[in-house]
């Protein structure tokens, strides 16, 4: 099952890659299309840490049975 984490680990490198080639070849150059991929990337992974948190996701219900210790 794909999670929205798992969908987030794709998207960064996919938009940092993806759209750095696609303003590449619209003409743009390397030294403008990276810095405006990886602005891409870095809103996706600030979307990821503070707005859908992973806090937000912890709908599992936690086990009641203690922890158990190696002593």
């Amino acid at each position: 099952m794909t999670g929205y984490y798992d969908i987030v680990l794709g998207l960064i490198p996919v938009a940092l890659l993806g759209i750095t080639a696609a303003l590449t070849v619209v003409g743009m150059s390397v030294t403008t299309a990276v810095p405006l991929g990886s602005l891409v990337a870095m809103g996706i992974i600030g979307h990821a840490m503070f707005v859908n948190t992973p806090a937000d996701t912890a709908d599992e219900p936690r086990s009641t049975q203690s922890p158990i210790n190696a002593d």
